[in-house]
């Protein structure tokens, strides 16, 4: 099912991350009908021990991301040992083969040993798929929280990782 794919850790702004940062960023505007996501992140962000940015290879070809970065209680709503989930991505292609599954399982816990306590994640009403994907790993619905907040077609999703 899986065969021949490989799951690297990679800086956030390795030239595969960017490539499919760059098709997530025009996903998000054939669906939300406007711009990409604005949340400012930073490449060091990902840097372990405060998160860590992975991509899984098919024979070589970059096909999906994901990266979790530190969090703390601030204005923006988050809690104190947080982990926010990141650019989870699977190119078309490659969906349906549980790529988004492993990357997730990984970077929970990855955070998970960095003595995160809670992995948080905002997607969107338009991005049904996600929502489906974290409900069945044991995510949940939570207080909105981070850079869309406010915005109505926002949907925040929290899971403990103790």
């Amino acid at each position: 099912m899986s065969h021949g794919i490989e799951i690297r850790t990679v800086p956030y702004d390795h030239p595969d991350a960017v490539k499919l940062n760059d098709e997530v960023q025009l996903e998000y505007q054939e669906r939300y009908q406007g711009d990409g996501d604005a949340t400012y992140l930073d490449p060091a962000m990902f840097a372990p021990p405060n998160g860590l940015y992975l991509l899984a290879y098919d024979s070589g070809t970059p096909v999906a991301s994901g990266g979790w970065r530190r969090q703390d209680e601030n204005a923006k709503g988050y809690s104190d040992g947080d982990a926010e989930l990141k650019r989870m991505y699977v190119v078309p292609s490659a969906r349906g083969r549980g790529l988004a599954r492993r990357i997730l399982a990984e970077l929970e816990a990855d955070a998970r040993a960095a003595g995160r306590v809670r992995m948080v994640l905002e997607t969107g009403d338009k991005q049904p798929e996600a929502i489906a994907l974290y409900l069945s790993e044991g995510y949940a619905m939570t207080a909105k929280f981070g850079y869309y907040r406010e915005y109505e077609s926002s949907r925040c999703m929290a899971k403990p990782l103790s």
